[in-house]
């Protein structure tokens, strides 16, 4: 029986949500606080699994035709240039890649394929409360239903996840994507200083409506340290930056204003039933991590279509479909969440011995089969089957494999 679905904010995982709810039959209305919903953030990477579901959304051809396919994953320690990440998608027979997109293309082609699919979007209605299938919105007006779908991130209103901050965060950029700077375009490029800085360039194909090719550029950072960056200035910034990896020079110099780079905080936490009365978390609003193995926007979309598929199968029965949904994810969130709080240290951290331990010991280990075809498969998102107790989903996981 379709239900009357309400989803709160209209981000990857809400729009996404929306998408795949919207084209089960039911009723989706998605709120957004926004006069006219627009994404916000830079650059991003859609991995394997993230482009099978949207490509299952009807999303998947808008988004490459904007974005870019990255191939490899590589970091350098900026002092004696030896490489110290080195992550290749390719493996025999299995051509995968990784999509990296502007979050502006990303947003719009999820927005398109919600409205494709039905999905009554609702601007100007910020998310105060809930209870009992009703959302209140900040002018005072409600709105009612079966369901509740809190997408509204990490700053939700509606989820009781306890996140702890981490101690690093990164500054983000959008620039120009620059050829003279020799840099690979189906690569991400990092530079390392110990733990302490890491500088990057991630070509992300094109915004819409623009014709010109963009890249994100991004700067690790400690998480209380941005008023002490703007302090110093840019130019001193610029210095550094360029000190560490002289090939961003004219990437670089295209920063003119500190607010053109925009300071990002991370948490890890997840959430141990991600689902209540009336309500269902999905995305940052369920669990947070690190960004540093590239799954955030993919745990949102593989989300929202393991939300759509236990209503599916449990048909009449919300709350058993709940509960499935939070069987399907809870491994694989867990695996990763546990992943990320292991490697994040290494890149990002004040520390001087794990900085050693990675470029000394473990990187050398990494390159050793068959831990090269263990490292793209966690990249690519399923070193651990997405959606856990759906088997039929995981089968056409695998059989879609290169089909992009």
């Amino acid at each position: 029986m379709p239900l009357d679905i309400l989803i709160a904010g209209a981000g990857i995982g809400g729009l996404a949500a929306a998408a795949a709810l919207a084209q089960s039959g039911h009723r989706v209305r998605v709120f957004d606080q926004f006069d006219a919903p627009a994404p916000v953030g830079s650059g991003l990477v859609i991995q394997p699994v993230g482009l099978d579901v949207l490509d299952r959304l009807g999303a998947a051809q808008a988004a490459l035709a904007h974005g870019n396919r990255i191939h490899r994953m590589m970091g350098r320690e900026a002092a004696s240039g030896r490489r110290v990440l080195d992550v290749s998608y390719d493996g025999p027979g299995d051509p995968r890649f990784g999509l990296a997109i502007h979050r502006a293309a990303l947003f719009q082609a999820l927005f398109d394929a919600a409205e494709a699919a039905g999905a009554q979007i609702v601007p100007g209605h910020r998310v105060t409360t809930h209870a009992q299938g009703r959302l209140d919105f900040a002018h005072g007006a409600a709105a009612s239903g079966d369901l509740i779908v809190d997408a509204l991130g990490a700053s939700s209103c509606l989820s009781p996840l306890q996140a702890q901050p981490l101690g690093y965060g990164a500054l983000w950029a959008t620039v120009d994507w620059v050829p003279e700077a020799g840099l690979p375009e189906n690569e991400l490029r990092q530079v390392y200083r110990r733990a302490s800085r890491m500088l990057g360039v991630l070509p992300v194909g094109r915004l819409p409506g623009d014709a010109a090719r963009k890249a994100a550029v991004f700067w690790s950072l400690p998480a209380d340290g941005h008023a002490a960056w703007q302090a110093r200035g840019l130019a001193a910034w610029r210095d550094e930056a360029v000190t560490l990896w002289p090939a961003l020079a004219p990437i670089a110099e295209q920063i003119t204003a500190p607010d053109q780079m925009t300071m990002a905080r991370y948490s890890h936490g997840t959430l141990r039933r991600p689902h209540g009365d009336g309500i269902v978390h999905v995305g940052d609003a369920a669990h947070r991590a690190s960004p540093q193995l590239g799954q955030g926007a993919n745990m949102a979309l593989l989300d929202a279509w393991a939300l759509a598929r236990a209503l599916q199968r449990a048909q009449d029965d919300t709350a058993l479909a709940l509960q499935w949904y939070a069987m399907a994810r809870r491994w694989h969130v867990r695996g990763y969440q546990w992943m990320s709080r292991l490697f994040t240290p290494q890149y990002q951290s004040d520390s001087t011995v794990l900085p050693l331990l990675r470029d000394r010991v473990l990187f050398p280990l990494s390159q050793v089969p068959p831990l090269p075809r263990v490292l793209t498969r966690l990249v690519c998102g399923d070193l651990l089957p997405p959606f856990g107790s759906l088997p039929e989903e995981r089968a056409a996981i695998h059989a879609r494999d290169g089909a992009l």
